[in-house]
């Protein structure tokens, strides 16, 4: 167990910060699969450009790699751009 005021409290606040990013990538991973699930060109645009900022927010807090979040984007792009 931590012995310092300062190392209990680094470990209260990282319990908080990993509840947060939790919540923050289970939120856009379901976003992710709600665009996937589209049908209509309509219906995805506006929604991608939502998952991309969220994808971009995880990817600037270090939740996920950079190259993940360049990873999705790509090929959430193309998903979109081949709908009808």
């Amino acid at each position: 167990m931590a012995n310092h005021k300062s190392s209990i409290k680094r470990i209260r606040a990282n319990a908080a910060k990993r509840l947060r990013n939790r919540y923050q990538a289970k939120t856009t991973r379901n976003a992710i699969k709600k665009l996937r699930e589209t049908t209509s060109k309509k219906e995805a645009s506006p929604l991608l450009t939502k998952v991309i900022s969220m994808i971009d927010r995880l990817a600037k807090k270090s939740v996920i790699h950079k190259n993940k979040a360049a990873n999705n984007k790509s090929k959430l792009t193309k998903y979109v751009n081949a709908l009808k």
